[in-house]
């Protein structure tokens, strides 16, 4: 499995979302520093920070949203909130990650 979180340069939010990924898998995470749109579209970063696991974004929603800008998703309670639960990223690490239970994001 290959673990990697695209940014924009100082995102406040990778901290937080390396720190939970550590509480959930020992798999190393590599981090990719993203400053342009079109980077951010080759590596399909939906904004900072974008987890992608195998090259996929477990939390990408139909339509999208994305550049180099910041990402923010809903928990399940509809609030918005800077990374995925600790809970949501360990479904999304064991493939578990439903319609139901995926997180939304949006640009600020």
């Amino acid at each position: 499995m290959r673990l990697e979180v695209l940014q924009v340069p100082d995102c406040p939010n990778v901290r937080p979302l390396l720190e939970r990924l550590a509480e959930v898998t020992d798999v190393p995470v590599v981090t990719r520093v993203v400053e342009s749109e079109a980077d951010a579209e080759r590596f399909g970063m939906a904004g900072s920070p974008t987890l992608l696991i195998d090259g996929v974004d477990p939390f990408a929603t139909a339509g999208g949203c994305g550049g180099v800008a910041c990402r923010l998703y809903r928990d399940q309670e509809g609030r918005l909130v800077a990374v995925p639960s600790v809970e949501e990223l360990r479904a999304a690490l064991g493939g578990e990650l439903d319609g139901s239970r995926r997180a939304a994001h949006s640009r600020w």
